[in-house]
């Protein structure tokens, strides 16, 4: 393969990826503004200006399309944490890498996260029975992702050794912990300041408060 094929493979995968992304962030944002029952594949499909059948060669429903959001998030941070310096700690570089994805993911969302009415929405989101087993299957395959992450960084076996599982775990225990006390904080806290807080906390030991 030449350099120009391996160019235009690499480009339909970005735009491949760049389309996943806005249909999932199409299907929560309309959600959040809707209800579940009152979104279609066709209103997605029409927020990022493609077909129906397009959104269908991406999801198989509306809720793998919010789940999915979690999952890819988990995923760019798997990424970071092997892009951080091999010097660096481990949980110093988890809390790293997650700030930073996390950073970019509050670049699309910072007109919503001081929007009350937004907030009530994302609850009510999530606590939509027809979105638990979407998210509990993404949950599983980021919590796996990330644990292959920590296995690589630590020199450990992802199949026979507890420790990277014990670790992605936690990490993603925190993120519920961390998401659920943003969107019940009253006043508002910054979602970063949480997530540092709580991974500090896991870095540390748990120690008593």
């Amino acid at each position: 393969m030449d350099t120009d094929d391996g160019e235009r493979m690499g480009l339909r995968e970005r735009k491949k990826q760049e389309t996943r992304i806005a249909l999932s962030w199409a299907a929560i944002r309309l959600t959040v503004e809707r209800g579940l029952e009152n979104v279609r594949v066709e209103d997605i499909a029409a927020e990022v200006g493609v077909s129906p059948r397009t959104f269908n060669n991406y999801f198989s429903s509306k809720g793998e399309a919010i789940a999915v959001r979690h999952l890819e998030r988990t995923r760019s941070i798997a990424a970071e944490l092997r892009a951080q310096p091999v010097s660096k700690p481990l949980w110093e570089a988890i809390n790293d890498a997650a700030l930073a994805r996390f950073a970019l993911g509050q670049e699309g969302d910072a007109r919503h996260t001081r929007d009350q009415q937004w907030i009530a929405g994302l609850r009510l989101m999530i606590a939509e029975p027809a979105l638990q087993g979407e998210m509990i299957k993404a949950g599983a395959i980021a919590e796996a992702e990330l644990a292959a992450a920590v296995a690589e960084r630590t020199g450990t076996d992802v199949t026979r050794d507890m420790y990277p599982r014990l670790v992605a775990g936690a990490v993603g225990a925190a993120f519920a912990v961390v998401a659920e006390h943003w969107l019940r904080a009253d006043p508002p806290v910054s979602i970063m300041t949480l997530l540092d807080d709580a991974l500090r906390r896991l870095a540390a030991g748990l120690p008593a408060p």
